[in-house]
């Protein structure tokens, strides 16, 4: 979609940065259990959440930072990994991105929530310079909901990067 100029700065959808991958677990992405490399998982992540700053900003963008990734579900051979991520919130150069991660038992049809994430990118200019991404505007309750919580992470990244 096209951006929209609300005051000084264009903005855009959290819709229009949605991205979706859907990737089957074959037997070169499994550990000696059958089950999804961690590795392999944070690849796709990373990929999906850099397609999605990228949609939004129009421009190359970079990992900056990731979040904390639990493995609460393992994901096994043979079952699709369904990775949905969108831009949760802009910010000066740098936006987060979510990623919440999902397995679908293709045999039974189930499909269970695995993983969430959040990334921060960068949007970089064609000298490859930090610079401004459009802003984001949330629509919906849930939009809204994880555009607030990422003024919230944000403020614990930047605390945390102080203690360093």
């Amino acid at each position: 979609m096209k951006e929209i100029i609300e005051g000084d700065r264009p903005f855009k959808y959290v819709s229009d940065s949605e991205t979706i991958m859907t990737e089957l677990v074959l037997p070169n992405d499994t550990n000696q259990l059958g089950n999804l490399l961690g590795g392999r998982l944070m690849h796709w992540i990373d990929i999906c959440a850099a397609t999605a700053a990228a949609r939004h900003s129009n421009m190359v963008c970079v990992t900056a930072s990731v979040d904390k990734i639990d493995f609460h579900n393992p994901i096994k051979l043979g079952e699709l990994v369904i990775l949905k991520a969108s831009v949760n919130r802009v910010f000066n150069t740098s936006m987060e991105v979510g990623v919440k991660v999902f397995a679908e038992n293709i045999k039974t049809g189930e499909v269970r929530h695995t993983n969430s994430a959040y990334l921060t990118f960068v949007s970089l200019d064609e000298k490859g310079k930090p610079c401004l991404a459009p802003l984001v505007k949330p629509v919906t309750d849930d939009q809204k909901r994880r555009y607030e919580k990422a003024l919230i992470r944000r403020g614990y990244r930047i605390e945390q990067a102080k203690k360093k």
